[in-house]
């Protein structure tokens, strides 16, 4: 039969709408023994939220991040494959399936690449173009892998070329920590060594498309090398005890995926790349026959959890002030409720640039006795708020947190993953707080949110500034008005872990 064009622009597009808000089972089963297992109440409590986003996301058809990523295409082209296509090549028929995807009016995902990204960075509006990559191999079909990898696990890719004789683990177990809680753990840690500098990052990235499997290779009486390093690393990592979110506990990864090819003599490289919790990826073959046929789902895998809210104290930020924040300890649950104000990156230059010139702030944007959530919406559809709206990472904004507390009425912020010093001396120097919202978790954050509107930079779509309301938003308290710092005491509990792994 001759491939289509119409069939792989469809099969695409319907992959991107299918991952953007069903976890596979694989995931669900080994998040949900993670649960199980963890004994750290605030690990435990964000990985419940995990779970919980899944299913609702699963259940509303929306993204489950709202970081829906880079697009990565894997395909295996079959040499005696006939194409009954037009004038698209092969690369434009997948950009057009994501271009679909993307701006599809019952679930628009967000757009978050930018072209003359050296320069001005604008956005392509789409998410185009898709990473791509292709093999001819026997055969008359086409094999598709289809994934979409936010930039928050992206961004914490390692690579090193070793000499022959180092030793991998312990470069490893040195790189996990130097990661952060960025990555937004539990996740997959996908391994490439040897080949080349780039065979191995590819394969890093190609080892994160398998299935957790790594309770059966326990199982297994003769494991291969390989399989006994996965384990080795598995077992090291997890007992790190960064955990879910970097709260601590037991679960940091879920698995350990570990592809390796043949390298000149003088040369070990190694590429490392995490994948997130929102691990999103499908397979799916094309022989001409019809569009791909995506599995199933069996909604009965997702597990009945609910946030138990009585661990949490309950916020009035719309009278909130900084004696009342002074009795907050670090890991303490909060569930926020009132008025806060969001923004990215983008929108801190552009405040940073109006501060210096002596524009003052935006007409419309009040801090006043408010706290800024790090935050890029996906979208809403016609019968939603704002589309799902999980944090982003705030360490890329701790050059312009001083800037912030200095020069706005601000009591805060809002994001995920660990500060610098800089900006944590600066927290305390102004008796602020900064609290971190799940990872992994938009969807479920999304439905805390009662109204919104841009008040600022509307031009920059997800970079815009928005006035939230929000009713019982989960948070944690991880830097505290005395500077007191979550992500800290658990780094100096997993130094201790390390050295002792090194013994």
């Amino acid at each position: 039969m001759k491939i289509k064009q119409t069939h792989i622009i469809e099969s695409v597009a319907d992959a991107l709408q299918y991952i953007s808000y069903y976890h596979s089972p694989d995931f669900i089963k080994a998040m949900l023994n993670a649960y199980h297992r963890e004994t750290n109440q605030s690990a435990k409590n964000a990985i419940g939220q995990i779970l919980i986003n899944s299913k609702m996301s699963a259940i509303g058809q929306r993204p489950m991040c709202q970081d829906t990523g880079v697009v990565n295409v894997f395909v295996e082209i079959g040499m005696n494959v006939v194409w009954d296509t037009a004038d698209l090549s092969l690369e434009d028929m997948i950009n057009e399936g994501v271009r679909q995807a993307f701006v599809d009016k019952n679930n628009p995902l967000r757009a978050s690449m930018v072209k003359d990204t050296i320069f001005n960075r604008v956005n392509t509006k789409d998410n185009t173009p898709a990473v791509i990559h292709m093999k001819v191999v026997s055969g008359n079909k086409l094999d598709f892998i289809v994934s979409a990898k936010g930039s928050g696990s992206e961004n914490k890719a390692k690579f090193a070329i070793l000499q022959p004789d180092d030793n991998i683990i312990d470069w490893i177990l040195q790189t996990i920590p130097t990661m952060g809680a960025g990555w937004c753990p539990p996740g997959v840690i996908g391994i490439g060594i040897g080949g080349s500098a780039e065979k191995a990052m590819l394969m890093a990235k190609e080892s994160l498309m398998e299935t957790i499997d790594i309770d059966n290779i326990a199982q297994k009486s003769n494991p291969t090398g390989i399989e006994k390093m996965r384990l080795e690393l598995y077992e090291k990592i997890n007992n790190l005890g960064i955990g879910a979110q970097g709260l601590g506990g037991l679960t940091t990864v879920l698995d350990v995926k570990i592809k390796d090819y043949p390298s000149h003599a003088a040369s070990q490289a190694v590429a490392m790349i995490p994948n997130c919790a929102a691990m999103r990826h499908v397979h799916f073959s094309l022989d001409g026959s019809s569009v791909a046929k995506l599995p199933e789902v069996d909604m009965s895998i997702y597990p009945d959890l609910t946030i138990n809210t009585s661990q949490y104290k309950s916020i009035n930020l719309n009278t909130l002030n900084k004696a009342q924040m002074r009795t907050w300890q670090v890991g303490d649950t909060l569930l926020l409720s009132g008025t806060i104000i969001t923004g990215r990156d983008a929108a801190h230059k552009r405040l940073k640039q109006m501060l210096e010139n002596g524009e003052g702030l935006p007409n419309g944007v009040d801090f006043n006795n408010k706290f800024i959530y790090y935050v890029g919406p996906v979208t809403a559809t016609t019968d939603e708020i704002i589309g799902p709206a999980g944090p982003t990472t705030a360490t890329r904004m701790d050059k312009f947190s001083d800037m912030m507390l200095e020069n706005t009425p601000i009591l805060g912020m809002i994001g995920k993953a660990e500060r610098s010093e800089a900006t944590i001396q600066s927290i305390k120097k102004h008796q602020a707080c900064y609290l971190i919202a799940v990872g992994g978790a938009a969807y479920l954050i999304a439905k805390s949110i009662k109204k919104a509107k841009v008040v600022a930079f509307a031009e920059m779509g997800m970079e815009a500034i928005y006035e939230f309301e929000v009713k019982d938003m989960p948070v944690t308290v991880a830097v505290n008005s005395r500077g007191e710092n979550i992500h800290v005491i658990f780094k100096n509990l997993l130094e201790k872990e390390t050295k002792k792994i090194h013994q």
